[in-house]
């Protein structure tokens, strides 16, 4: 059967299927439930629901016998028997634990990307689930937002391109192929520019920033074929998401041509009556589907009152009544259930429903998988860094200290929105270092000082009862002032101090905002006292954010950012510190001396005074501490050569640039190439400089390599709020390429109309 054959038949049964319905089993499937076991209440009236044909998708469920068991009651029970779409949080990786996002964003290394969600997909398929509620794609400029952990950073040409690659690792080269799921990008848009780095505040955007700068990551998922998108919480310029057609059917759909379907974040439509748009449910039901909103993601549950938690049905379950009222056309609802049945037809479900509870414990358990997270991990650090101290040398090392708190702290070494741990599996640095030094280095350990814990209340305490707790691994309570002493004393003792040090799992994350970027706890009293002991410091930073650093690179002797590496994060780092791997990472975000410099990115305007843009604040430098694209590799890369094929162009011609790059160094080393852009005037004023190219290599010694990156229209293309449409200006451009945004070696061209070109 062809494919269009195929697509025709998938049509005529939901053509049927929809002719069957009820307006109630309409909107059933148009109701995705949170199921929480162990919390009867709420399941109870999950699993009623179910068989009334009144769910179609459920999430966080990821034991297979837990999955077929809801299946069932919703194909051999339901009167439609329409099988269940079950969603899942799979953010890096589902049993196997990759780099988070934005670690996995510093390697640059798109088919990497790819690589470490095709593991997750297999992984997340084998144990029933087939939809993913990532990639996150949001453009994050503000280090205190906690949700920066899940996106690639800053830039919107780096967040395209990797926004691409996770949605191919997810669903491949089409949805209905073995071991894939669907992808679902989020939070459709904007909700990285929250107020004050802030979760859930409101966002205000112009028109020129949302498509210059927001859209773009979204517009590549859609066109790599996402079957699915996430509406955000927040409100844009006073409109909640989750209820503005402009952007869900103007802009998503019209525009950037997605096809798939839309599902709200959780209680969104909801909440629309809390962001003060809505008066009720109903209402709130209404303006969520008539703006292009296809699903309701709804915790079926509702915490606090005088009786305490109750069971509470979607806001979609409205809609029925809506129908009959006359308040809504029924077609909305037909247009929207098409589309989720559509890919429950892709899917296979109707054919297949359940999943193999025999094969998963071992797809779980692949020593590919863990390959490919220790690889990842390596590939994702960033070498801020190095007097020469790194690669240690095994052979004139005897003593080494291991101290802080996150050296032996398994939760913080996976990172957070890991929701089925591996904990006994996961490789700390501590144990990495261990396994790594061989029986010739002593290594021995304190974690200095504890971690401090929440000063607040965690919005999610109620749920927080109703998910199994992976509790923190760590040390017991102990002494703090003879732990402190304890760990100075051992530093004083050893010929290299490697400190481990930076955020807990739950420091970053969704409503894990933070006010400062400083060290928590006591961690820079720490470090400055095991640099007083004068031995030499390797710091190795576990995080999910930039961090304060001011008064600490210049006491270390090398400084790595492993973010928070995964399952095999101990392993990696080893590696890396042993000169067994060779860290390449860049910094997807630029890096803030501190946080009241925040927001602080590279492609910002020239404004009055250009030459004074390094001197805004009266107290410190206005420069980041490292630029964004920056780090350093166990070698000494030299860039030459730069030449452009063109020095005049037409408004729609390319153009080629070629670099030579050269390892200078005795060891191999990597690279990321990059290649920045400025157009120096046109129909509105552009940033100083855009990232429009870039490339990882890797050079062997005193290898010489040429690249050629590619400049077309579409990377001159900007919206400009004077057209009010995306547009192509006649300027002359400059072209930079080298290893940050602050690379030197430059080269210029003119753009010209057509008939200009070659006077």
């Amino acid at each position: 059967m062809s494919r269009d054959e195929y697509a025709g038949q998938v049509q005529q049964r939901i053509d049927a299927l929809l002719a069957s319905m009820t307006l109630e089993e309409k909107a059933g499937q148009l109701t995705q439930y949170f199921y929480f076991p162990g919390f009867t209440l709420q399941t109870s009236f999950v699993e009623e629901e179910i068989r009334s044909g009144k769910v179609g998708s459920l999430l966080f469920v990821a034991d297979p016998v837990q999955v077929n068991r809801l299946q069932r009651l919703a194909v051999e029970e339901s009167r439609l028997s329409i099988p269940l779409l079950f969603g899942f949080d799979v953010i890096h990786g589902l049993r196997t634990i990759f780099p988070v996002p934005l670690g996995l964003a510093a390697s640059w290394d798109p088919q990497l990307v790819e690589q470490v969600q095709t593991v997750a997909a297999r992984e997340a398929r084998a144990v029933g689930i087939h939809w993913a509620f990532a990639p996150m794609v949001d453009i994050a400029r503000d280090p205190r937002w906690g949700r920066i952990v899940e996106g690639a950073g800053e830039d919107p040409y780096l967040g395209a391109c990797l926004a691409a690659a996770h949605v191919r690792g997810f669903q491949g080269e089409g949805i209905g192929a073995a071991e894939r799921i669907a992808a679902g990008p989020k939070h459709f848009v904007g909700y990285g520019a929250a107020l004050g780095g802030r979760d859930y505040d409101e966002v205000n955007l112009s028109e020129s920033e949302l498509r210059n700068v927001y859209l773009p990551p979204f517009a590549a998922a859609v066109e790599a074929g996402a079957e699915n998108i996430m509406s955000s919480y927040v409100g844009i310029n006073g409109v909640p998401a989750a209820a503005d057609r402009r952007l869900l059917t103007e802009v998503l759909r019209n525009e950037l041509g997605f096809q798939g379907f839309v599902v709200s974040d959780a209680n969104a439509v909801i909440d629309l009556t809390t962001h003060g748009l809505t008066r009720d449910d109903r209402d709130a039901a209404l303006r969520a589907l008539q703006a292009g909103l296809d699903m309701e993601m709804s915790l079926g549950v509702q915490f606090g009152g005088e009786t305490g938690p109750a069971a509470r049905p979607a806001a979609f379950s409205t809609l029925p009544e809506a129908v009959r009222a006359g308040q809504i056309e029924e077609r909305l609802l037909d247009e929207a259930v098409r589309r989720v049945l559509a890919l429950k037809f892709r899917l296979g479900l109707f054919e297949h429903p359940y999943v193999d509870e025999t094969r998963a414990s071992m797809v779980l358990s692949s020593p590919a998988h863990r390959e490919l997270a220790r690889v990842a991990a390596e590939r994702s650090a960033v070498l801020l860094r190095n007097t020469g101290i790194l690669p240690l040398d095994r052979a004139a090392l005897r003593r080494l200290a291991v101290i802080g708190p996150l050296a032996a702290d398994k939760r913080a070494t996976l990172g957070p929105w890991v929701f089925v741990p591996e904990l006994e599996r996961t490789v700390t640095v501590l144990e990495g270092l261990r396994q790594m030094a061989g029986s010739t280095v002593q290594i021995d350990y304190a974690p200095g000082v504890p971690l401090p814990t929440r000063p607040i209340p965690s919005p999610f305490a109620a749920l927080d009862q109703l998910v199994a707790d992976a509790s923190l691994s760590g040390e017991p309570s102990l002494d703090e002032r003879a732990e402190f002493e304890r760990a100075i004393a051992l530093a004083r003792s050893a010929d290299v101090a490697v400190l481990v040090l930076g955020e807990a799992a739950d420091m970053s994350g969704e409503a894990a905002s933070r006010s400062t970027l400083d060290l928590p706890g006591r961690q820079l009293e720490l470090l400055e006292a095991v640099a007083e002991t004068g031995t030499p410091l390797v710091l190795v930073l576990l995080c999910g954010r930039p961090l304060d650093l001011r008064r600490v690179v210049e006491r270390t002797a090398a400084l790595l950012v492993a973010w928070h590496p995964g399952s095999e994060g101990g392993n990696a780092v080893a590696r890396l510190l042993f000169g067994e791997a060779t860290p390449g990472g860049k910094l997807p975000v630029t890096w803030p001396r501190s946080v009241g410099q925040v927001p602080l990115i590279y492609a910002h305007l020239r404004s009055h005074q250009p030459q004074t843009s390094g001197l805004r604040y009266w107290e410190e430098e206005s420069t980041p501490l490292y630029p964004f694209g920056f780090g350093l590799s166990y070698g000494e890369v030299e860039y030459s050569d730069l030449q452009l094929s063109a020095t005049s162009i037409g408004l729609h011609d390319t153009l080629e640039a070629s670099v030579v790059l050269h390892n200078r160094s005795q060891r191999p080393l990597e690279e990321v190439a990059q290649l920045y852009l400025h157009q120096r005037y046109g129909r509105a004023a552009r940033p100083v400089r855009e990232l429009k190219a870039f490339e990882r290599v890797s050079l062997a010694p005193g290898e010489r390599r040429t690249l050629r990156f590619t400049i077309g229209p579409e990377a001159r293309r900007y919206w400009s709020a004077a057209a009010g449409a995306y547009v192509l200006d006649e300027s002359v451009f400059d072209v930079w390429v080298g290893g940050s945004s602050q690379a030197s070696l430059h080269a210029e061209f003119t753009v010209q109309t057509d008939s200009q070109v070659g006077r």
